[in-house]
């Protein structure tokens, strides 16, 4: 009997780790056979978010030179590096470009059929269009995936969770709201992918308040305005009539930031500094474990404070009061008093320090006398954003990005973090392109996007949704429709995906903040003691060893690369000692 390997999830996660299942199988596989089974009700590549089948006004949130399935010698791993395209070579565009959504599914479709043809011969995938229901069998025996419809389930030596994002049940408080809404005929949308989401019950003219300010609501965005017939002249928005008019706030009460819009030149900050591999080996042998904020934050600020000021002494010194290598001396050895006035004397303008408290809350303690003033405030706040992020002279910024990625690899070591750094580390690093924000701007113009505040507040009295802030002290905005403009959180306790809440009552244990813990190693399932399960894995952002996505830019280390490449060797090392025991 051929072994057999199920990856469900046919998406970008379980398409790399096809790819490292192909560049290992020499090496460590040698069995006879083996037999893939993809599930997955979309298609192979490009999965649910990234299909094909989905509005062409949609675009990536990078350009397409930085985005990449391939490996390169950035990426730390057991496994031999097999380079390839970036989208933008695969796909012959400016490298600048920002690609529509379509375009990255038709580019993962192609990574997956290489994937699958540089397999050995004697290994076939099967792709099974449907969803898996649960996973049973012994922890030491063949399991059994039952998929949708079909009466009996696939025998598997081994399970890979390649899931992706997930859908959720509502939490207390979207429950109330949605159970109110339907009470009082007003429309609730609550957290989903946005390209999923129906929009028909917006109504043209009418007030929607929108909860969430990034990718999710720029999405919305899009579709309600141009995906609606509205049109772009320069920077002048000419309105089809057809589009509601959005009130959208959120924590912060502003938007992400706009993705950089200029390329890195000159020499690199040495990164890791002072949060690397050594700093984490210490944190994970303290016996008593650690908190995030007190004993990880201070050393990723002083890693991020490195990274932006080794580029403005050594690109822009005329804007520093002392040499480069007496500052970094005094920075490496000072705690965070010392440094900050370290900075105030070395760095005379304030623009040019780094303030991470400001950059993640900048509306705290701001009020504006009425909502027309805030309306000016935030669009002269976000034409300043998007002067800083296109300015090279500001590079400085490109280098904290830099630090943010460098960080973010290393963090995947410890597990769950909880999910302010993911927030963070979205807001800074994967906001929107600097022309979705410039249509923004036009909107907010235009009357059909309307600003709320931080800390937006909603509640369901006489009737009908009510918005304030207290960034506008006394306004509140009311609408008979309220979205929820995010994705739903990855919690294995609130997936609505069955094989999950199976394999939670099966004894897969998740973390306080509802992620699955697996092996950060391989990531096999842990059990609630400790225990890896054999023939299980899971990898993914509903696991505790989340990367920043599935795919990323080129020469930046690819965490999830090294993470599907450590999978598929403890895979592969498995089926052929499995088949050593059977031969024998």
């Amino acid at each position: 009997m051929k072994a057999s390997l199920v990856i469900v999830g046919a998406g970008p996660r379980g398409t790399g780790l096809i790819e490292r299942i192909a560049a290992n199988a020499p090496e460590l596989y040698a069995g006879s056979g083996l037999d893939i089974h993809l599930v997955d009700p979309h298609p192979p590549g490009a999965g649910r978010i990234w299909r094909e089948a989905q509005s062409p006004l949609l675009w990536m949130n990078s350009h397409a030179e930085d985005v990449t399935m391939f490996t390169d010698e950035t990426v730390v791993m057991d496994g031999p590096v097999r380079p390839g395209p970036t989208l933008h070579e695969w796909a012959a565009i400016d490298g600048r470009t920002f690609a529509d959504r379509q375009l990255q599914g038709a580019y993962l479709s192609w990574v997956h059929e290489q994937a699958v043809a540089a397999l050995p011969p004697d290994v076939t995938v099967h792709h099974h269009p449907c969803r898996a229901l649960r996973v049973s069998g012994p922890r030491e025996g063949r399991q059994q995936v039952w998929l949708e419809g079909r009466p009996r389930p696939l025998l598997a030596d081994l399970v890979v969770l390649a899931l992706g994002h997930l859908d959720a049940e509502l939490d207390q408080e979207q429950g109330e709201l949605a159970t109110y809404a339907h009470a009082h005929d007003l429309v609730h949308l609550p957290p989903d992918f946005t390209a999923d989401s129906d929009l028909s019950s917006l109504a043209p003219g009418e007030p929607v308040l929108v909860r969430g300010f990034g990718l999710a609501f720029v999405d919305l965005m899009v579709l309600l305005t141009e995906g609606r017939g509205g049109r772009y002249d320069g920077d002048t928005y000419l309105p089809s009539g057809r589009e509601p008019v959005l009130y959208v706030g959120s924590r912060r009460g502003v938007p992400y930031h706009s993705k950089i819009g200029y390329d890195w030149t000159g020499e690199r900050p040495p990164l890791p500094r002072f949060f690397g591999p050594a700093e984490v080996d210490a944190l994970l042998a303290r016996p008593q474990g650690f908190d995030f904020r007190r004993d990880v934050w201070p050393s990723i600020e002083k890693e991020l404070g490195f990274a932006h000021y080794h580029r403005l002494f050594t690109v822009h010194p005329e804007r520093t009061a002392i040499a480069w290598t007496d500052f970094e001396e005094k920075y490496a050895a000072g705690e965070a008093a010392e440094r900050e006035a370290l900075v105030t004397s070395a760095v005379p303008d304030p623009a040019d320090r780094l303030d991470l408290a400001a950059l993640d809350r900048p509306l705290d303690g701001v009020r504006y006398a009425s909502h027309e003033e805030f309306q000016d405030g935030l669009r002269a706040y976000v034409e300043g954003d998007l002067r800083r992020r296109h300015d090279p002279g500001n590079s400085p910024d490109l280098a904290v990005f830099l630090g943010l990625l460098s960080v973010y690899g290393q963090l995947i070591r410890l597990g769950d973090v909880g999910p302010w750094w993911h927030g963070f580390f979205s807001y800074l690093a994967s906001g929107p392109p600097g022309p979705r924000l410039r249509q923004m701007l036009a909107l907010s113009r235009a009357g059909v996007v309307r600003f709320v505040g931080a800390d937006m507040a909603v509640v369901a009295e006489d009737g009908v949704f009510r918005a304030s802030s207290a960034t506008v002290p006394g306004e509140t905005i009311e609408a008979r429709a309220l979205v929820e403009a995010r994705l739903p959180e990855p919690t294995v306790g609130r997936a609505l995906d069955p094989l999950l809440r199976e394999l939670h009552a099966d004894g897969a244990v998740e973390t306080p903040e509802g992620l699955l813990r697996v092996d950060r190693s391989d990531g096999r399932i842990l059990d609630r003691g400790g225990r890896p399960h054999p023939r299980r894995f899971a990898l993914g952002p509903y696991t505790d060893v989340r990367t920043p996505g599935a795919f990323t830019r080129p020469r930046t280390g690819g965490p999830a690369f090294r993470q599907n490449d450590a999978t598929a060797r403890a895979a592969l090392a498995f089926l052929r000692d499995l088949a050593c025991r059977a031969a024998a």
